[in-house]
């Protein structure tokens, strides 16, 4: 189409060359072109979180970046970070601390806490909550989400 542009990604481990309007935010791109809905859209201000991705493993507000910004780039959204039908040590910990009430803000904040474990493996609790900050949750489930983090980055230090 006339005025898109191409942009060749990694997503999920699997290599992309698609086409998009230069306007197109990432989480638009990611549910509505490439029907992954586990990424979330809520506030589309960068406020909420729920649509948080890792970009070569930084945690970003999806909503507040453009399709082609990420040529060249690896994405990972919820539905890559299991590997080999493996749930991560933060997945399984956001299950068995009950960490998800809802599920609107769950993805969000397993790739938020997964960019922050990644960076700091044996974080304190203010440490855990000020790396969630950014992601809300409708149902105040913050303890627990707190717990769940805490947990994962004690079992990934055995």
């Amino acid at each position: 189409m006339a005025g898109e542009l191409r942009i060749k990604f990694v997503l999920n481990g699997r290599e992309y060359d698609e086409m998009t309007a230069p306007n197109t935010t990432l989480v638009d791109f990611i549910r509505n072109r490439l029907g992954l809905t586990g990424t979330k859209k809520g506030c589309a201000q960068g406020e909420c979180g729920s649509c948080t991705v890792l970009i070569d493993g930084e945690a970003v507000n999806s909503c507040l970046v453009l399709a082609p910004q990420i040529d060249g780039k690896t994405v990972t959204t919820i539905e890559g970070l299991a590997q080999d039908g493996e749930p991560t040590h933060l997945q399984k910990s956001f299950v068995e601390h009950s960490a998800s009430q809802c599920g609107f803000c769950t993805p969000g904040m397993i790739l938020a806490g997964e960019a922050f474990l990644a960076s700091n493996a044996d974080p304190d609790e203010h440490e855990v909550r000020r790396a969630i900050s950014g992601n809300l949750c409708r149902c105040s489930g913050y303890k627990r989400i707190t717990q769940a983090v805490m947990s994962a980055a004690s079992e990934r230090r055995r």
